[in-house]
């Protein structure tokens, strides 16, 4: 007598089974009529949570919306970033500035008297000593901003800590003018443009001349004086290779050349000008963290090039279409040259005192130290008889010779002065009709 196979007892039961519950279909319509249930709260859930997320912090969908265009570039953050820059022109408060005034081996006193000569609470300043100043006089420039009993109010002047070596022809310059940009912008949120200085600068005009002025002016102008480069600059400085030793020496030393030569580049058009600008805080953002990579690459090519700081700035910004009509081709300053011009400008004394002033132009370069037309400035068109040249907010008493701007009153009025009348005139100049003119060339 065969023995049954429990196993196979099991399937023939489970077969059974089975065969049972899916002949059996009464259970069908109630389980997808519950799914149905089911999927229908899930989704009123997950839609009543959007709608509050939504409701309480629309701005985090607004970033970046699919519905606004058809034009891709709208969906990259990137045109947010441009858009905000753009949104300060529409800003109408007074305007503010901030300055880089640097100086070497020497210049301490010089640059504390350029720095009282234009200085203004609305403003920020950076300092910059060069490594070539030896230690105990960048500690007396910081000696003396620490101890002026307004900056240590106001807080809105500071002296680099770091400094580094900085050759005028090599791309030094240019890097210790980014750092300073960089701290102003990590430093501040409220300036408007940025100004370089050096030692040997001084305003032919006060502050309230000045932010009078531009109260009245686009936030969006840049004025850098440009010419395409071109003829025997272009075959001897960008085919030229020079090495800056003020990049890995502890020591300064002019540039060394090369025996290497470089073709002409084809990517971007290279452009000169004077070293001494005015640019917007959203140009020089740009130049910091620009999103699609030209700066830094056109930075990296002037790391070889001879007299950087009168390139740089000009071929990024005469090579990007988003500032390219920004660039009004004037420095600002009044500059006497030789003729033919050599590589340094004429020091300016007395003689040239009458010309300063036709020019218009609010500042002036290059001063001897301690040179008499100084006081002549201080005296005739500045007014500057104590610390600072005064303005609407110095609110203190002069009787007796006392410091009016010992007491600060409100740094959003200004009382411009016949500087302020020659400015506007330069600038009616400057922004006539022939404007395009000015812009940089294709």
């Amino acid at each position: 007598m065969k023995e049954k196979d429990p196993f196979m007892s099991m399937r023939k039961s489970g077969s059974s089974q089975s065969a049972r519950i899916f002949s059996d279909r009464r259970w069908i319509v109630p389980f997808f009529a519950s799914l149905l249930v089911w999927i229908t709260l899930f989704m009123a859930a997950v839609f009543r949570m959007y709608s509050t997320s939504y409701g309480q912090d629309r701005l985090q969908f607004d970033i970046i919306s699919f519905a606004r265009s058809d034009d891709s570039s709208e969906y990259f953050i990137e045109s947010e970033l441009k858009k905000s820059s753009e949104g300060r022109d529409l800003i109408r408060e007074a305007p503010r500035l901030a300055y880089l005034i640097s100086g070497t081996k020497g210049d301490s006193q010089r640059m504390m008297r350029t720095l009282r000569a234009v200085y203004h609470p609305r403003n920020q300043y950076v300092l910059h000593m060069d490594l070539e100043a030896p230690p105990r006089e960048r500690l007396n420039l910081t000696i003396l901003v620490k101890n002026d009993p307004t900056f240590r109010e106001v807080e809105n002047v500071r002296v680099m800590a770091q400094s580094n070596l900085v050759t005028y022809r090599g791309p030094t310059m240019i890097a210790s003018t980014l750092q300073a940009i960089a701290i102003l912008l990590r430093e501040s949120l409220n300036w408007d443009w940025f100004i370089n200085l050096s030692a040997s600068d001084y305003p032919l005009v006060t502050q309230d001349d000045l932010l009078h002025v531009f109260s009245n002016l686009s936030r969006n102008l840049n004025f850098i004086e440009h010419t395409k480069l071109s003829g025997w600059k272009l075959n001897q400085r960008a085919k030229s290779i020079i090495v800056d030793p003020g990049l890995y020496l502890s020591k300064k030393s002019d540039i060394s050349w090369t025996s290497q030569r470089r073709s002409i580049p084809t990517s971007f058009n290279l452009f000169t000008g004077s070293a001494w600008v005015l640019l917007t805080r959203s140009f020089v953002e740009y130049c910091i963290g620009g999103w699609d990579n030209l700066p830094r690459t056109i930075l990296m090519y002037y790391t070889n090039f001879v007299s950087s700081p009168e390139g740089y700035f000009h071929t990024v910004i005469c090579n990007t279409d988003e500032f390219r009509s920004t660039a009004v081709s004037h420095d600002l300053h009044y500059i006497a040259w030789d003729n033919p011009p050599r590589q340094h400008p004429l020091s300016l004394t007395i003689k040239h005192f009458d010309k300063m002033v036709n020019s218009s132009a609010p500042f002036a370069r290059k001063f001897p130290k301690d040179d008499p037309v100084l006081d002549k400035i201080d005296k005739e068109l500045l007014g500057r008889t104590n610390r600072f040249a005064p303005g609407a907010w110095c609110v203190g008493s002069s009787d007796g010779g006392a410091d009016p701007c010992s007491l600060r009153g409100d740094d959003s009025v200004f009382r411009p002065g016949p500087g302020a009348k020659r400015l506007q005139e330069l600038m009616e100049k400057l922004l006539s009709d022939d404007f395009q003119s000015k812009q940089c060339p294709t």
